[in-house]
């Protein structure tokens, strides 16, 4: 599974929109949608972000550990 299955997910299991995580963000929901198709990917500062938001290691969204 790739990063871009794992931020839908945790973003859907969270109950959150893109419109409310790209706000978080500080971009724009379109942006975000693009990141979850991985039409681009995802900047490092986004990433932290993330996973400060879903209280969960950077390890898990990129699929180098399988436990959050």
């Amino acid at each position: 599974m790739d990063y871009t299955k794992r931020i839908r997910d945790l973003r859907e299991d969270s109950d959150f929109t893109q419109e409310y995580v790209a706000s978080v963000l500080g971009t724009s929901q379109t942006m975000y949608a693009r990141y979850e198709r991985g039409a681009n990917e995802l900047p490092i500062r986004h990433l932290i972000t993330l996973c400060r938001l879903y209280n969960t290691s950077s390890d898990y969204i990129l699929g180098l550990s399988k436990t959050k």
